[in-house]
């Protein structure tokens, strides 16, 4: 039963069916063929007992019914003449039941009346016209009985169905073998890889190298190469993920500490009476606030993922204008201009510390590849309601995202859009967005800048 539910012996059943349906097909027309062939055979042989009556009218009744049981046949008719001619006859057992003429009987009609002979097992009389050979007359019909011309069919029928059997055998242990060799055993190389590489997909050594000369096989190999050799990077690329996680949080945990050190001088420095600095201070004590919650949020991204976004109520504008006003002190006479188009009461319910994180990084890399081209450029931050949703859009004049970085936007350490980058910034962004139920995606990207689109579901408008 396992070798039948084999690929195999699966096949090895499936051939021998097929070419018995084939021999079957064959055979249709093949005893049709011979039942015509008996008949045939019978009309000459009549044709020839009735030349013996034309050569010598006096023969005696016992030579007639020699030459009849010679023929196989009851009755000869031969028209010469147009004179129909009863030339031999013997008493018939039984009255005649049908009639064929063999002149022009289309091979579908001859298979009829070939499976009706065949599985009629009656005995019958039967009237049977032909034309004589080498034209002698212009007709010729007997009369016979159908038990022997079934007897003959039976017996070739038997001999076509043993031919066909020894057929499909050999055929088919030809196939199973020619199948075994060229189909089976790849696959079972195959297989045996996958379970190999299951066991240690880390082991680059397991991954499947493509030999087969099989075109769909090679394709099948090449296809699971490449799946291998891509989830192995990324096993690895996990693998380096954990690690730097581990160091991360512990830079975080040092990090905050000594930022926490540094919001206490803060506190003093807004004390001061200086223009200056009382204008600077509330957004240097509020740099340093984001840059702990930063910390104490990858603190627990180490341990888990990214927490959940912590929403309240806030006016856009304020936040975009934090960010703003920080990547314009980073800018200094590079030749960046920023601009806004942003309601001034448009009211939007999330969380403010990551959603400045997401628009922190975005206008960043806008900065970095206007910066790096060495020629000025503008970047705007644009929002507006539409529909159920808020859509928010940060566009720049920069020279557009390389091909790389477009392949692997919001993959991290592959997305990288700058010289340096390490490519986590638009993953982190991504998945912030996604935890409130948002998209971001990249809009446009050409030479002529990159559009990005942040889009928020209805409940991030406050009313």
């Amino acid at each position: 039963m396992r070798f039948l539910r084999s690929l195999s012996g699966r096949f090895l059943i499936l051939t021998v069916i097929f070419v018995m349906l084939a021999e079957i097909l064959i055979f249709l027309p093949s005893i049709a063929r011979f039942r015509e062939d008996f008949l045939m055979d019978r009309l000459e042989r009549a044709q020839i007992a009735s030349l013996a009556l034309l050569a010598n009218d006096a023969i005696s009744a016992e030579l007639q019914e020699e030459l009849l049981q010679s023929a196989g046949v009851f009755n000869v008719v031969l028209r010469r003449d147009e004179a129909r001619q009863l030339m031999l006859s013997s008493p018939m057992p039984s009255p005649i039941a049908e009639t064929f003429d063999l002149r022009d009987t289309p091979p579908l009609q001859l298979i009829r009346d070939a499976l009706v002979c065949l599985f009629d097992g009656r005995k019958q009389m039967i009237r049977v016209i032909g034309e004589p050979t080498d034209m002698r007359g212009l007709l010729i019909e007997i009369t016979l009985e159908t038990d022997g011309l079934r007897m003959a069919m039976i017996d070739y029928g038997l001999r076509i169905l043993w031919l066909s059997l020894v057929i499909s055998v050999f055929t088919a242990v030809l196939l199973f073998l020619a199948v075994r060799g060229f189909l089976v055993k790849p696959i079972r190389r195959v297989v045996g890889n996958m379970k190999a590489y299951e066991d240690a997909p880390e082991d680059a050594r397991q991954i499947i190298e493509p030999t087969s000369s099989t075109t769909e096989l090679r394709q099948a190999e090449e296809a699971l190469n490449s799946l291998q050799t891509q989830l192995t990077a990324s096993l690895k690329q996990r693998e380096r993920l954990a690690q730097l996680g581990g160091a991360v949080a512990k830079v975080s945990h040092d990090l905050r500490n000594i930022l926490t050190s540094a919001q206490l001088f803060t506190d003093r420095i807004e004390m001061s009476e200086d223009p200056k600095v009382k204008r600077m201070a509330p957004k240097l004590v509020n740099s340093i606030t984001r840059a702990v919650h930063l910390c104490e949020s990858t603190l627990a991204y180490g341990k888990a993922e990214e927490p959940p976004p912590r929403l309240s109520r806030f006016t856009l504008i304020d936040l975009v204008s934090d960010v703003i006003e920080s990547e314009r002190l980073a800018v200094g006479d590079a030749g960046v201009s920023f601009a806004e188009d942003i309601p001034a009461a448009l009211i939007v319910r999330a969380d403010a510390e990551q959603l400045y994180r997401v628009m922190a990084n975005l206008v960043r890399n806008a900065r970095q590849a206007i910066v790096n081209t060495g020629k000025p450029g503008e970047i705007a931050i644009s929002a507006a309601e539409v529909e159920d949703s808020l859509e928010i859009r940060v566009s720049d004049t920069g020279p557009g995202l390389p091909p790389k970085a477009k392949e692997h936007l919001f993959q991290p350490f592959q997305g990288g859009a700058t010289k340096g980058g390490s490519g986590l910034g638009l993953s982190i962004a991504a998945e912030l967005i996604r935890g409130h139920g948002g998209t971001l995606t990249l809009e446009r990207t050409d030479e002529t800048g990159t559009v990005f689109a942040i889009s928020l579901p209805q409940g991030a408008v406050g009313h």
